[in-house]
């Protein structure tokens, strides 16, 4: 044992896991980087819907490693478990290039889309639990190097969240000239990702048997430990208690499904994330001080949902902020909205060894703060970054964007928040929980860390939108006359018709723009480049791109090019388009978008709300991102405030001398 103690450097096993768990974390955060992006831009979905997808696809993400680590230490082993896991993840990011490589059939691609959040949401599950396992399994038990070799091995996990969003963002989040987005790009991020956990898949298969070994030289990871438990064992439940349980859970379920009207999966996890605590805490079995290290346990897992749910929004809602409202130019370029996801890996790179440093000292001052208060601090934290932002865009007009600064010190001080609460969490866990559940209440934590990403998407689904697509349907065929719109619907449902039919149809086509005159002299504006296309050029123009736009306007409100770069930047690449306003606050829109694998046309027809109904939030209405982003301060600093004054209570609770 002291031989294995005082052996210098590492086993060249954790230079393997290394590498298997950075690629693994670059296939994730680069689908991650573009995934709402892709669904807003290229299938057409609204930020709503958007969001509500993303928190349900991270929440399930963090939910099924409790069935994959189960499934592993009685069945499958790490080995086995991580290669399955491997595979079901480079074929659901395989599914997501098809999603992009078919984005102009919405119906086939959200197919693909869904099929492939499938594979990797299960994948994830046999993956990531068991690959940190194996860590520990390389040195013997009380080897002095195991600390140091998980801060390696974090190290990759950043490395990897790091490069992901700049890859795949290099490659997915492609703009034109005009600054539009270029939707058949995203195939390409997604492939990236792929190729990604392909590497990881194939590096951990070559070098497993050769490298991942004990001291003692056997093989880890192969085969599962047998766990004995006595016949008389606490943990198991009698059938009238699972019985009484699953009741209750049913009913839980229905209230949230039925009553509060949560999605499906928001219904399953919210009920799962009160159910499993509660079926936990009042075992007879358990001691008084037992109960209150228990309770510990599950109070700072209730404030690190609002942490996490607040932290989340950088795939979702602060991603949509970054794309539309910031500006990302940075020597006379632009920079894609998904580098920004970056910021919080390298951050923590760079600021990790310092808070290290400040705790140690803190230490040996003895004045470090407990446990609470440094959470609390970190609650505090991320209240303080989302006020940062909440500055920066008060009083300010939806179509004016604001400097990358605002966004970068977000990220950055949203990461010495994590630093203060993200590290203490597990460690909590395994000091409070009794040795008999210590796997149940670590199934309660990473279940506190599904809830708050499905709370995040719900959240994000709050971010207030200028534009809205209503609805989108195929129309067979509708042509244009040159001074009147002579429009031919067929096959739409008869709402659409009568809804049509209502509008000035036969109006003289008026150009409507945000400057009153077009002088040819200037550089023309975005939306003046487009309408010149309608009386200009008579030579024929390639069959995806933009040949001519006009409004009908019935209506003294005009249409701003911002909100009209934002209908247009969704699908750009189309040969024909009216925009009909009926009040000034609806725009009818024909499409005809040429399919290159049918050669034909395929003709839309959608209708867009210029003034959508603003979203509510606790009887408040979200009226703009001001409003959006208090939401988090006041979520976040009232969580801190309320936890800094519980920490006193809480460290009696824990009982630590």
């Amino acid at each position: 044992m002291d031989h294995v103690t005082t052996q210098k450097g590492h086993p060249k096993g954790l230079y393997l896991l290394f590498v298997t768990e950075m690629w693994e974390r670059f296939s994730y955060y680069g689908m991650r980087a573009i995934f709402t992006l892709f669904m807003v831009n290229a299938l057409m979905f609204d930020k709503s819907l958007t969001s509500t997808i993303y928190g349900n696809y991270t929440g399930l993400v963090y939910l099924t490693p409790l069935v994959g680590g189960y499934i592993a230490d009685r069945y499958w082993g790490n080995r086995r478990s991580i290669f399955v896991g491997g595979i079901m993840m480079a074929i659901g990011q395989f599914f997501m290039f098809l999603a992009g490589s078919f984005y102009t059939e919405v119906g086939l691609a959200t197919t693909f889309m869904f099929t492939g959040l499938g594979f990797l949401i299960l994948g994830n599950g046999f993956f990531k639990p068991n690959i940190s396992t194996m860590v520990g399994q390389l040195y013997a038990e009380g080897d002095k190097r195991v600390d140091a070799a998980f801060t390696i091995f974090y190290m990759g996990i950043n490395l990897g969240a790091f490069i992901a969003p700049l890859v795949c963002g290099t490659f997915g989040e492609v703009y034109d000239k005009e600054g539009l987005i270029v939707p058949a790009a995203f195939k390409w991020g997604f492939l990236a990702a792929c190729i990604g956990m392909i590497i990881s898949v194939i590096s951990f298969e070559l070098l497993k048997n050769k490298y991942l070994v004990s001291p003692t030289g056997e093989l880890v990871g192969t085969k599962p430990k047998k766990i004995e438990t006595s016949a008389n064992s606490s943990e198991k439940m009698s059938m009238g208690t699972i019985l009484s349980w699953g009741g209750i859970a049913v009913l839980m379920f229905v209230l949230f499904k039925g009553v509060l009207g949560f999605d499906l999966i928001g219904a399953f996890i919210y009920t799962a994330c009160l159910i499993a605590p509660a079926s936990i805490i009042t075992d007879k079995s358990l001691t008084k001080i037992e109960k209150e290290k228990i309770w510990v346990i599950f109070i700072i897992a209730f404030f690190v949902i609002f942490f996490w749910s607040a932290f989340e929004q950088a795939g979702a809602s602060l991603t949509y902020f970054a794309q539309e409202q910031t500006d990302r130019r940075i020597f006379g370029s632009e920079l894609p909205a998904s580098y920004f996801q970056s910021i919080n890996a390298i951050a923590i790179v760079i600021f990790a060894p310092v808070f290290a440093i400040v705790w140690t000292r803190l230490g040996k001052a003895n004045r470090e703060p407990s446990s609470p208060v440094k959470q609390a601090l970190g609650l505090l934290l991320l209240a303080l970054g989302y006020l940062i932002i909440a500055l920066g865009v008060k009083d300010l007009d939806p179509s004016v964007k604001v400097s990358m600064f605002w966004l970068v010190t977000l990220y950055t001080v949203h990461t010495f928040g994590e630093l203060c609460l993200s590290p203490i969490g597990l460690s909590m866990v395994v000091k409070l929980a009794p040795v008999r559940f210590a796997s149940l209440l670590m199934g309660v934590w990473f279940l506190s860390t599904a809830t708050a990403n499905k709370f995040a998407g719900d959240l994000s689904s709050l971010y207030p939108e200028e534009v809205k697509m209503e609805s989108s349907v195929k129309a067979v065929k509708f042509g244009f006359a040159k001074d009147s719109v002579s429009t031919q619907i067929a096959q739409l449902d008869s709402a659409t018709v009568a809804k049509l039919s209502e509008s000035n149809q036969n109006a003289v086509v008026k150009v409507q723009l945000a400057s009153d005159t077009f002088k040819k002299e200037k550089e023309p504006s975005f939306g003046e480049k487009f309408v010149s296309n309608l009386f200009g050029s008579s030579k024929k123009e390639k069959a995806d791109s933009l040949m001519s736009i006009s409004f009908v306007k019935t209506a003294e409100k005009p249409v701003s090019e911002f909100k009209l770069k934002q209908i247009l930047g969704s699908k750009p690449k189309f040969a024909h388009a009216k925009l009909l306003s009926e009040d000034g606050n609806t725009l009818y829109v024909l499409k005809s978008v040429y399919d290159k694998k049918e050669k034909k046309s395929v003709n839309t027809f959608e209708v867009w709300t210029l003034e959508p109904k603003k979203p509510m939030f606790l009887g408040i209405q979200i009226k703009n991102l001001y409003n959006f982003f208090m939401i988090f301060v006041a979520m976040s600093g009232i969580a801190a405030l309320i936890l800094f004054l519980l920490s006193k209570v809480l460290l009696k609770m824990m009982h630590e001398k």
